[in-house]
């Protein structure tokens, strides 16, 4: 090849060379399911268009607790539209429990067989081999405050549960939530890592331990 030939082969500017970079990192950091933090809140960086906010890392950590302990040993949780609190559950490395994640956001697809593509308007739309009444207690936090919205993911949770529920969204879901799911609030106030407008709280169909103190 001349000279002259190679001097029409488009260039990238530095400033593009360093962004095409950063894309291949973040691609990597997204496709690559074996590294140790695979499980940290975060690795995967919320999308608000997909109306994505994470827990801080203490309520994932309390949710995540909790949904153990409803669960009892060698327990099913499935955690809905809820990565932060399956996460959580995953770092914890403990084997008396099994848990499923069911999302959206074909992402959090890293996580292989555990994870389930969930899309809250066609709630019953799952894999077969996810059996009516499977898991011992659904943690679900549906991803917009409105009565669609919880009403169908609604019927994901009466589907997947054996009883209990564990639910987290906006304070003005409760009377809605109680309507649908028997739910009563509790004394927990989930945190978010960015600050919302919106109040949230926790509601549950069964004796909790999130009942203990207000944090």
């Amino acid at each position: 090849m001349s000279d002259s030939e190679d001097d029409d082969i488009p260039q990238l500017s530095s400033h593009a060379l360093a962004a095409l970079q950063e894309f291949y990192a973040e691609q990597k950091q997204y496709t690559n399911p074996d590294g140790d933090d695979k499980y940290n809140i975060g690795i995967i960086e919320e999308n608000w268009q997909l109306s994505q906010f994470w827990y801080t890392e203490e309520t994932a950590l309390c949710l995540a607790q909790e949904a153990i302990a409803a669960a009892g040993k060698g327990g099913r949780i499935a955690c809905v539209s809820a990565p932060s609190v399956y996460q959580k559950l995953k770092e914890l490395h403990r084997e008396d429990f099994s848990t499923y994640i069911f999302e959206y956001d074909r992402r959090f697809a890293m996580y292989k067989d555990e994870f389930i593509f969930y899309d809250y308007n066609n709630p019953l739309d799952l894999p077969g081999n996810i059996a009516a009444h499977s898991f011992d207690i659904v943690v679900a936090d549906p991803p917009h405050l409105s009565e669609e919205c919880l009403r169908k993911t609604s019927e994901t949770i009466k589907y997947l549960t054996r009883g209990k529920v564990l639910l987290c969204t906006g304070a003005i879901m409760g009377e809605v939530a109680a309507q649908l799911l028997g739910v009563k609030v509790c004394k927990f106030i989930p945190d978010h890592a960015r600050n919302l407008a919106n109040e949230f709280c926790c509601y549950v169909n069964y004796d909790s331990g999130l009942d203990c103190e207000a944090i």
